[in-house]
């Protein structure tokens, strides 16, 4: 390991400097009683804020590392995930852009990814031996949705269609680390033909890599958590570990409550617009115009924004959507200056999630005149209140972190079902035939 964590010339690599300056700031870790022995080993790709770690470490799983190229997640992702079994440490942060270097992307850093990663999972398999060993591969979602295109420039343009290719490009540290089992989520959409098969071609390659693989799609309403969130999943299991009836993901969870926006958002504390609880971490809300917050106090929960065109103010609909309905005689984003209903799921959680104008996210209690919080949309995602993300009161890094995040509680169940499936077959294979 000393190897990989030294530069030229004998210096310490800055992204274990990074990572050791972080930990030695946070609280040492305790070990309760006697110290457990991890289910699985895991690394997270692409891990961003850690919402898929989150959900291994409470699966009963040991987080290695995470990658992903945003350094400024660093710190909510260490801080929020120490291990709870083995040695209980940190996960390690290693901040690459996982693409290998080219002429047209001279900025890869996938050779040193490989390098920086091999010793950290060699040292770990030696000290858990025959412990599992899981990949998570959570590629970016912005090249497979509709959402968020027009206004992008060209720059952002190229890079979303580069990013396309990222599932493609984590086969090579699969064929490198041979890890046990696979999970990846994505966009319902990226199954759609017009992204070029990306879903099936990744599936066909890990195909090809000795991998029994399954594939379903799944709203997280159907598994305990409290939104309208439809994703693509794929497990794999390599294929010696799977009986021949091989695996099937479930679409639901069947002993998960049916939670809505009023069971999760109902207790904490009230907030104006603009307002920020010195208490509750992000519990935070942004502030709105004279305007909009007129706007939004007509608003009936779960309601479209109809309602703006005969208020007793007059007419409040944008201008914009004034002349698409005089021209089109259409209504066009019926969901902005909305509430949502307390008496079900929210809708899918994005990256602008505390902007009323940019879909059904304001608060469902017409008291209050804001949009949801930052605290509200971590809750809304399946994340603990004690998960802090930093900088602790800011909204535009925080909404774009939470928004991009997997749910742990997804996570959670579809780690334990391929472990599950994994050690089913682990047991059936060494117990004798009677």
């Amino acid at each position: 390991m000393l190897a990989a964590t030294l530069g030229i010339r004998g210096h310490r690599n800055p992204i274990m400097c990074k990572q050791d300056k972080l930990v030695r700031s946070l609280p040492k870790r305790t070990r309760l009683g006697r110290r457990r022995k991890p289910k699985f080993l895991a690394v997270d790709f692409y891990c961003g804020a850690g919402g898929t770690t989150r959900g291994l470490i409470d699966a009963g799983g040991y987080v290695i590392a995470g990658l992903d190229k945003q350094e400024s997640c660093r710190k909510t992702y260490v801080s929020n995930n120490g291990n709870e079994c083995g040695d209980r440490s940190y996960p390690s942060f290693l901040a690459f852009d996982l693409f290998p270097a080219s002429d047209t992307h001279p900025n890869g850093q996938q050779a040193d990814a490989l390098d920086e990663l091999h010793p950290l999972i060699e040292e770990h398999r030696g000290r858990y031996p025959n412990i599992p060993l899981m990949f998570t591969i959570c590629a970016p979602c912005q090249p497979f949705t509709n959402l968020s295109k027009a206004g992008i420039g060209k720059e952002r343009t190229v890079e979303r269609l580069r990013d396309r290719g990222l599932l493609a490009h984590t086969c090579r540290f699969i064929k490198r680390f041979d890890p046990d089992i696979l999970l990846s989520e994505n966009v319902a959409g990226i199954t759609d033909p017009r992204y070029g098969g990306i879903w099936e071609d990744f599936k066909t390659r890990l195909a090809e890599l000795n991998y029994t693989v399954s594939t379903v799609r799944v709203c997280a309403s159907q598994l305990g958590i409290p939104q309208f969130r439809k994703r693509s999943i794929m497990g794999a299991i390599r294929r010696s570990n799977v009986s021949r009836h091989g695996i099937e993901l479930p679409d639901k969870d069947d002993s998960a409550p049916y939670l809505t926006v009023g069971d999760v958002l109902g207790k904490l504390p009230s907030l104006e617009a603009g307002g920020r609880d010195p208490k509750i971490p992000n519990h935070i809300a942004r502030n709105l115009s004279p305007l909009n917050r007129k706007r939004i106090s007509f608003a009936k929960p779960g309601a479209s924004n109809s309602y703006l065109r005969s208020t007793p103010d007059g007419d409040l609909s944008p201008p914009c959507h004034r002349r698409v309905r005089e021209k089109l005689n259409v209504n066009c984003f019926t969901d902005v200056y909305t509430r949502m209903s307390p008496d079900r799921p929210s809708p899918t959680i994005t990256t602008r999630c505390h902007s009323i104008t940019n879909g059904r996210f304001g608060h469902p209690d017409v008291t209050q005149l804001r949009g949801i919080s930052m605290r509200e949309a971590a809750r809304l995602q399946s994340f603990r209140d004690d998960y802090r993300f930093y900088p602790i009161n800011q909204l535009d890094p925080v909404a774009k972190m939470i928004g991009n995040a997997v749910p742990p509680q997804m996570a959670k169940f579809y780690a334990r079902h391929l472990l599950f499936a994994f050690e089913g077959f682990k047991t059936s294979s060494t117990t004798p035939h009677e």
